[in-house]
């Protein structure tokens, strides 16, 4: 590529887009801990009490229903922050899908749903994605 492009090395990868990449001799771990933090502190959920799952057991939400009206703004913005987390916490991913459906007319309900969410990802907050040596090496050598 530097025989076609215009290129400087800048090192080993350590930061990119908000997600923390450390590449060691036997593994390559890429962490959203910080992000996390920031979007639980954002959110006014940062003392919040942890809980196990990321949503209730067969949780059923409606797009028109009864309750009342949440600021679409700070919902649109919390799901958001959450969609971006799911690169690498691909276990709140069902549930991030799910609440992103109500992003038009949000309700405390769906609410409700995201703050679930948002006391999941207090408990694994600093839940990384650990790849093997062979399996990071054999990519890159492979994706060129």
């Amino acid at each position: 590529m530097a025989a076609r492009f215009r290129m400087s090395a800048l090192g080993a990868l350590s930061y990119y887009l908000g997600i923390e990449v450390r590449q060691g001799n036997e593994v390559l771990t890429l962490d959203q801990s910080a992000y996390a933090s920031k979007l639980l502190e954002r959110s006014g959920m940062a003392e919040c009490k942890p809980c196990v799952t990321p949503m209730e057991e067969r949780l059923k939400l409606m797009k028109v229903n009864t309750t009342v009206k949440v600021d679409a703004t700070i919902y649109r913005s919390i799901v958001s922050g959450l969609c971006y987390l799911v690169h690498t916490r691909l276990d709140i991913a069902f549930a991030v899908g799910y609440i992103s459906r109500f992003m038009e007319n949000p309700r405390e309900d769906h609410w409700t749903a995201v703050k679930r969410l948002l006391r999941y990802v207090k408990g694994a907050v600093d839940q990384v994605i650990v790849f093997p040596q062979d399996r990071w090496k054999w990519a890159a050598a492979h994706c060129v």
